[in-house]
This record gives C-alpha cells, sequence and structure tokens, in this order.
C-alpha cells in the first residue's frame, strides 16, 4: 500500500485546495517548459487534446485525484486507475528514464504558479505526491515490458506494418488490414486491447501516435484497425467559442493519405480491459459510434471459441449508414444463435439489413431498456458522457461494479 509521509500527508492536505484552484494553470506551464525543453516528447502527446485544453484540465485533476486519495480525502479505488494509464503509457513505449523528466519540470511549474507560497516543505511534500504516484507507475510499466518479453526502454517493441487493404466502412470511417512488414506472423491479442500507431504528418510537422481497438478477430493472419476520421471546427466535441478544434491530424492522415502497400509503426497490443469477460456468464456489449470496435473483436472471437454464449450486443449511432462494420452482424448472428441485437439510430429512415435479426430504436438510447441478466459481464466503449450515463442506469438496476469494464481513449475518464 501506498503511504504519503506523516509530515508530507499535512502539508499536501493545507495546500490542495490552492493546488486544485490553479490546477490548470499549473499543467499548461508544465506542458510549455517541457515541451521547450524536450521538443521530442511532443509526439507523445495529442496535439489536438493540448489545443482544446482538455490534455491540461486531465493531468490536473489527476494530480489533485491522486493526492486527494492519498491523505484520505477520497475512497477511490486507484488499482484500476494506475493499471489503465499503465497500458496506455506502455503502448506509447515510455520508459522510466523518462518521470524524471516529468518531475522535474511538474514541480517547476508548481512553484512558478504558486510563487512564494511553495516553502521548501511544501516543494518536497509535493515532489513525495510525484514519485508515488511515478514508482506506482513506473513498476506497473515493467511488469507489462516483462511479460511482452520486450526492453525496459522507449519505443520498446513497435514494428513496421504494411497495409495490404484498405476498405471505406461508411462516409467517416475506414479499415486497415495490417500484417507484419518482416513477414513475420502476427502476434495475437485479446479482443479489447488496443495498439498504437504512429504517423509521420509531413510537412515538418513530426511524428503524431494515436491508439485504436483491434477490431478484427484475434488469433487471425493480418490485425485490422478501424479508424474514424475526427472532424474539428468550432462546433466540435472539446472546442469552445473562439477555441475551434482542429480535423485529426492522424486520423485524416490514415484516410487520406495512405494507401495498400504503405508502411506504418505500430506498438504491441496493450490493454487491461477485456471486451470478453467469463466465458461461463452472459455478455452484454454496449457501444457508440466508434466505440464498437472491441464489441467486434469479442464477436469474432466467441463466433470461434464459444459461439453458444448469450451476448446482447447494444450499440447507438447517427444512422444505420453511419453504423461501422454493420454488415459483419448478420453472419455473426448465423454463427451465434444465442446473439441478440439492440440498435439506436438517431435517424432510423434508412431501415436495416434485410437478413440482420435486430431490435432498431429511433432517437437517442434509452440505458433502462437495454436488457441483461443479473450475473451479466457488461463492456461499454463510446464517448464518456454516453458510457456514464449506461453505466449509471446498469448501476441503478443491480449490476454491480465490478462487473462493468469500460474503455476510455483520450484523456477523459468516468469518475467512482
Amino acid at each position: 500500500m501506498t503511504v504519503l509521509s506523516k509530515s508530507s500527508a499535512a502539508v499536501v492536505t493545507a495546500t490542495l485546495p490552492a493546488v486544485q484552484a490553479h490546477g490548470e494553470a499549473i499543467t499548461s506551464r508544465f506542458y510549455q517548459r517541457m515541451f521547450a525543453a524536450h521538443p521530442e516528447l511532443l509526439e507523445l502527446f495529442n496535439r489536438g487534446n493540448q489545443a482544446t485544453g482538455r490534455q491540461q484540465a486531465a493531468l490536473a485533476a489527476a494530480v489533485v485525484a491522486y493526492a486527494e486519495h492519498l491523505t484520505g480525502r477520497s475512497t477511490v479505488s486507484w488499482a484500476p486507475i494506475l493499471d489503465r494509464i499503465a497500458h496506455k503509457h506502455a503502448s506509447l513505449g515510455i520508459a522510466a528514464t523518462q518521470y524524471p523528466i516529468v518531475g522535474r519540470h511538474l514541480l517547476a511549474a508548481v512553484g512558478e504558479v504558486l510563487g512564494d507560497a511553495v516553502t521548501p516543505e511544501v516543494a518536497a511534500a509535493w515532489d513525495e505526491v510525484y514519485w508515488l504516484l511515478a514508482c506506482e507507475l513506473v513498476a506497473r510499466e515493467a511488469r507489462l515490458y516483462t511479460v511482452a518479453g520486450l526492453p525496459l526502454q522507449a519505443d520498446a517493441g513497435w514494428r513496421p506494418w504494411r497495409i495490404v487493404e484498405k476498405i471505406p466502412e461508411t462516409a467517416d470511417v475506414v479499415s486497415l488490414i495490417l500484417a507484419p512488414a518482416d513477414g513475420d506472423p502476427a502476434p495475437t491479442f485479446a479482443p479489447g486491447q488496443y495498439v498504437s500507431v504512429a504517423v509521420d504528418l509531413g510537412g515538418g510537422q513530426g511524428r503524431q501516435i494515436r491508439q485504436y481497438s483491434l477490431s478484427g478477430r484475434p488469433g487471425a493472419a493480418t490485425w485490422r484497425i478501424t479508424v474514424k476520421r475526427l472532424r474539428g471546427g468550432a462546433g466540435a466535441a472539446g472546442g469552445s467559442a473562439g477555441s475551434p478544434v482542429p480535423d485529426g491530424a492522424v486520423s485524416s492522415q490514415l484516410h487520406g493519405r495512405t494507401a495498400v502497400g504503405d508502411v506504418l509503426r505500430l506498438s504491441p497490443a496493450f490493454g487491461e480491459v477485456s471486451s470478453i469477460g467469463e466465458l461461463g456468464v452472459p455478455l452484454l456489449l454496449v457501444s457508440a459510434g466508434i466505440g464498437v470496435t472491441p464489441a467486434m473483436a469479442a464477436l469474432a472471437q466467441l463466433s470461434t471459441v464459444a459461439p453458444a454464449r448469450e451476448v446482447v450486443l447494444v450499440h447507438a449511432d447517427r444512422s444505420a449508414a453511419a453504423h461501422p462494420l454493420r454488415h459483419e452482424l448478420p453472419e455473426l448472428q448465423q454463427r451465434m444463435p444465442n446473439l441478440s441485437v439492440h440498435l439506436w439510430y438517431e435517424d432510423a429512415t434508412d431501415g436495416e439489413l434485410p437478413d440482420l435479426k435486430a431490435t432498431i430504436h429511433s432517437g437517442w438510447i434509452d440505458p433502462a431498456r437495454i436488457p441483461f441478466a443479473p450475473d451479466t459481464y457488461a463492456h461499454l466503449c463510446g464517448p464518456v458522457p454516453f458510457m456514464a450515463q449506461v453505466r449509471g442506469e446498469l448501476l441503478l438496476r443491480g449490476l454491480p461494479a465490478e462487473r462493468i469494464v469500460y474503455e476510455v481513449f483520450g484523456p477523459g475518464m468516468l469518475a467512482g
């Protein structure tokens, strides 16, 4: 159990309100300092989230929440949160040697923003908070690298993969079928896992990395990622007046400037959340938009290893035409007699596939109408507000929290 020293706990408790009040100013200054001193680290951070301030806000909230955890002001279990962060870091190839860089600039930013209030005792207490968090993450990430047989260094395990097929799925979604460029077999993965994809943006913009769920069948000769093109603009999610969100740099590159034969660099597969869970219990897969990808990997796997399992697939989307990988459902239903499909479309006028057996609802999803058995294992993936709404309703209807898992991409996190 990680414990903050008594002297530091008292100091952190006294100064926590000030750090919380100035949290985003501190993290904004932190990123400015760190990127100025180490511009190579820009490749590890989503510039879109930096531009909108989402990354700064998420880091500020995480630091404050961890301090509250250490001082006993919060009862939230941090083990799953730390596991989630460790898997994200491992997929980026984060190395232990990078933590001192982060710590130095984060603590310096605290001093710059709070000024004379940061006495040596205050600086030492918050330094202890940071290193307790850092050591927990370093240990978890080292275990992940060791289990994967990877060296404990930056960019561990990254390999070149060749695009062997590019399949348009909807107007804004494309699937890339990938094979190892060296001709070796594709490693297997677990449904629910994801990979990081590194893309050279060209034009002197450097490299950016994004994470995508593996949407195909584990054990296949190739990997599949299914990518939604992110559209920017003033009305985009995360934007505000006077602060438009840019188009997704990596998704735009993968959609518009890659072709069959091109080579991408991919990380090994990571991810602490299984979209299958225990094979002997009913499964509920709930998704929205591109969040359907880990559910499709789960169905592809189950259609082979446990086709008789009771599975309920619930998906919400703008319309049938916008629903990615929808055309695969009829064949999955043929192979899985106990697969029940429930679809919510904001615009349900374009009908259903003639050979798809599904309950189709018009409008936004109503979680109170999602069917599930008492011993169900539920996996959620989609926008954070969507998952919070569904999870809250499942909890109200008696499904235990430990039987509800979810996947978050980007800096968001579900509370509680």
